[in-house]
Parts: C-alpha cells; structure tokens; sequence
C-alpha cells in the first residue's frame, strides 16, 4: 500500500501534448513505489488551457472536480462540468480544454503499459 498526499506531488507546468497555457500538476501515482501498473493524477487547467489532441494507446478517464471543460475525442466534442466523466477509449484522439471563468480541476487515470523484464 501507498498512501500520498496530493500536496507533495504538486508542480505548475504546461500541460502535455501541446504545452497550451499552464497548469497545476499533482502527478499522485508518481510517487507510488515501483512496479505500478496505472497513472492516477489530478491536473488543474487554468484559465484558457488545454491537454492537446493526441492519440491514445489505452483507455483512459477524466473526471471533472471542478470549472467547466471541453473534450473532445475523435471529432466529437462534449461540455464537461462538475461530477461529469469523459470515458475515452484506447485507439481514439482526444484532448480536453478549460473553459468558462474558472480554472477547471481534474483528476485523469489510464494504465501503464506492462514492464517488461
């Protein structure tokens, strides 16, 4: 068992594919000790942010926290607020951007690939 606190995870950087605007990083499953077999981390987008479109090789889920978003996956876009999940699935492109006047808190998981030894 691994048991982490989110405030010792936390960092500000561009978010991935695409570095569009900045955000605040809690990269949680990073500090899980080896071997780990999924990503589990919560990223806040400020204002006018975005995960660029990128292509995805797993399935993976965004679970809105808080502040309102756009996702989209394969050509499909979609309003994502409070409570609401984007189930994305493995082999489609997809990005998520920040809208409204709030920064929009999410948390993301997806699998790692296996290790191989």
């Amino acid at each position: 068992m691994a048991v982490i606190d989110e405030r010792d995870t936390v960092r500000d950087e561009a978010p991935p594919h695409g570095a569009i605007g900045m955000s605040t990083a809690y990269r949680i499953s990073d500090a899980a000790p080896p071997p780990r077999t999924m990503e589990f981390r919560r990223r806040v987008l400020h204002k006018g942010a975005a995960i660029g479109e990128h292509p995805i090789a797993h399935d993976e889920v965004y679970y809105v926290l808080s502040g309102q978003g756009e996702v989209l996956s394969d050509g499909k876009r979609a309003k994502l607020t409070p409570g609401m999940t984007a189930y994305l699935y493995d082999g489609a492109v997809v990005g998520i951007w920040q809208r409204g006047d709030e920064p929009l808190s999410l948390v993301i998981a997806y699998p790692n690939p296996p290790v191989k030894p």
